[in-house]
């Protein structure tokens, strides 16, 4: 049906119909593959779009993504993710390829200017299969700017320069990278900052207190390729952020959530490996060594008083793809992964117990195939297996030692080339943070008569959170639509997600003590995607619904507002892009017992791009944005801080 109405709609207008530029993901399966093959639901943001945002945080760059919230408020220091009602460290968080596994409470995980962000996909829906532990509400994979990615057509060296400001904190971003290939050898470096001028305010002009938080980042990475089927990278990036802040950025600062002098530095190493000899079908390997090292420093300003939070992870990443004739192609992949987290929190040089010296190791096994049942149909197939061992470095903790398995069956169903059918259900789980199990000490001090200080209490019993996800989707792919050079895709797709021991925290005013113990529950929801492109002018759309509830049957705290994004455009001259994005929020209403409801908010963003291809200005772009519109005063729930008011950002860029 559908490709006859393509078909008619091109005879009618007497047109030929353009090919549609086919859309990639390579996180889905660990090796690249066409969207319309992947039988699980994905969005891929790319540099276009990501640019379009003028982004200084994680919130501006992917937050409208459906099925995706970046919590935690307007400091993008606290910034956090949430993937269908699944939190922070339940979701899988890479940058350029290797994990990041920090997690502590309102320190965020985001530690990158999005302007080194060249593409970003989303994974909604758990991947444990591939991924491992964390992978219960998806994986957010995020890769950086490469040499390919900003090179000339017929050019050996380049260089790249932008600037930007934005009214709203005085807000100065700027940055400059060079690159070069020479043939076997590429190389990048790359210099960003972002300087925070004033404080942020929300909307109705509320400032919001201690917001002006100055960020740096540098990356350098050279590339050496001894053959055409082999190559080699190396990457280093540091990233530093420095400011007066609360020291729960996500909320306001008060007596019990004191100002401190903060300081974070990030340093992150890729090494990689890529082989692909051009006549083999069995070898197709990417190894990946990386290694993290996270310091964060709080001097709380009222009172001597110094926090030092260290965190450092080591790992592995191997992974072979092999092409099968089993009388059926069979597309195979597979490998192993090992990584190790160590932490270790300290105060006024004493040992800190809210953020306890302990280690991690994860080990893990995976193979996933997929087979070609017919020309129309594919089944994918796969299993992982999982080992952890927790170490808390205290004799009077216990240590853990624990082994999971993660698989995985998918079909997905190709009726002609514009339509796709896919379903899978996957088990997915999460091993208990090493802070979940064993933090303890103040939490935060009480007051006289009440309340009483407030104790964490560890609990080393914690089990692994477990899911068994359904997933049903279709997707539609389509050119010639109503004119010849016209674009349409679209997605739909439902799911739930039964969970055994989810990992919650419960803190009891009355007794003092905050603790984490397991409750079962479910999560369920609906998302949908459209994107129409006619060249001249566009149309885009984005719907998220969430529920989730425990078994005792209050709603979970997690569970985002319903949220509708509309965006739509014209390019009326040559070079010329101009915009504007809608977002509708819901209240959320279903919120645990004695929870405040999270308020509804309405959103309108402006933006307008100029890039001539010819002239004077060839080869720079130059962007303006008006970001809510109308100075809504809004907060993401759960979080109680209200997000930016209006703000006016402009910036330019200039390739050379």
């Amino acid at each position: 049906m559908t490709t006859a109405l393509v078909a008619a709609g091109s005879a009618a207008l007497g047109q030929d119909v353009i090919d549609l530029d086919t859309i990639y993901v390579d996180s889905v399966f660990r090796a690249p593959r066409a969207l319309q093959d992947t039988p699980v639901t994905v969005s891929v943001v790319e540099v276009d779009a990501l640019e379009t945002k003028q982004a200084g945080d994680f919130y501006e760059l992917i937050g409208n993504v459906p099925g995706l919230t970046i919590g935690g408020g307007p400091r993008g220091i606290s910034q956090t993710p949430n993937i269908r009602g699944f939190d922070d460290d339940q979701i899988v968080l890479r940058f350029d390829g290797g994990r990041f596994n920090f997690t502590q409470g309102h320190r965020g995980r985001f530690f990158i200017d999005p302007e080194l962000v060249q593409s970003v996909e989303v994974i909604r829906g758990g991947g444990s299969t591939l991924y491992g532990s964390g992978a219960l509400g998806g994986v957010i994979s995020v890769e950086t700017r490469d040499v390919a990615d900003l090179l000339e057509p017929g050019e050996t060296t380049g260089a790249r320069v932008s600037l930007g400001y934005s009214t709203n904190g005085e807000i100065l971003k700027s940055s400059a990278a060079v690159f070069g290939d020479w043939g076997a050898w590429d190389a990048l470096l790359f210099l960003g900052t972002q300087q925070i001028g004033d404080n942020l305010d929300a909307g109705g002009g509320t400032a919001v207190p201690f917001s002006d938080i100055d960020q740096n980042n540098l990356m350098a990475k050279i590339g050496f390729e001894a053959s055409p089927d082999s190559r080699i990278e190396l990457s280093y990036s540091a990233f530093e952020d420095s400011g007066l802040t609360p020291a729960n950025a996500s909320d306001t600062d008060s007596s019990s959530n004191p100002v401190v002098d903060r300081d974070s530095d990030v340093s992150s190493l890729r090494l990689r490996w890529d082989y692909a000899p051009s006549d083999s079908d069995w070898l197709d390997l990417s190894v990946l060594f990386y290694g993290e090292t996270l310091k964060i420093t709080e001097d709380r300003i009222s009172a001597p008083r110094l926090d030092e939070t260290t965190y450092d992870t080591i790992g592995l990443d191997v992974t072979n793809r092999t092409s099968l004739d089993l009388g059926r192609p069979v597309e195979l992949v597979y490998g192993f992964e090992i990584f190790e987290d160590s932490q270790k929190g300290l105060r006024d040089g004493a040992t800190r117990p809210a953020f306890p010296e302990a280690e991690a190791l994860t080990m893990g096994f995976y193979a996933e195939a997929t087979t070609e049942l017919s020309q129309q149909l594919d089944l994918t197939t796969g299993l992982r297996y999982d080992i952890y061992q927790r170490d808390p470095n205290d004799i009077a903790l216990a240590d853990v030692d624990e082994s999971f398995l993660s698989p995985r069956i998918g079909l997905n169903y190709r009726p002609n080339d514009n339509w796709q059918v896919y379903g899978n259900i996957a088990r997915a789980f999460r091993a208990p943070s090493l802070t979940e199990l064993y933090n303890d000490g103040l939490h935060f001090p009480g007051s006289v008569p009440f309340p009483p200080d407030n104790f964490f209490v560890p609990n080393p019993n914690l089990e692994p959170e477990e899911s068994t996800q359904l997933e049903l989707g279709t997707r539609f792919e389509g050119n010639g639509i109503w004119q010849a050079e016209d674009t349409l895709t679209f997605s739909v797709n439902t799911y739930y997600a039964d969970v055994q021991n989810y990992i919650e925290q419960n803190v009891d005013i009355f007794a003092g003590t905050t603790t984490t113990n397991n409750v079962d529950a479910q999560l369920w929801g609906f998302e949908a995607e459209l994107d129409y492109d006619a060249q001249s002018w566009f149309a885009r759309a984005g719907l998220s619904i969430a529920r989730g509830h425990g078994d005792d049957g209050d709603w979970l705290g997690s569970i985002p507002q319903d949220r509708l994004t509309l965006n739509a455009g014209l390019r009326p001259w040559e070079g010329w892009e101009l915009g504007a994005q809608a977002t509708f929020a819901a209240a959320q209403d279903k919120v645990p017992a004695g929870d405040a409801i999270g308020g509804s908010y309405q959103l309108l963003d402006l933006y307008a791009t100029y890039a001539p291809d010819t002239g004077p200005m060839a080869g720079g772009v130059i962007r303006f944005g008006i970001d809510n519109l109308f100075d809504e005063n809004y907060t993401i729930y759960p979080n109680g801080l209200a997000q930016t008011g209006r703000t006016v950002e402009i910036s330019a860029t200039w390739s050379f």
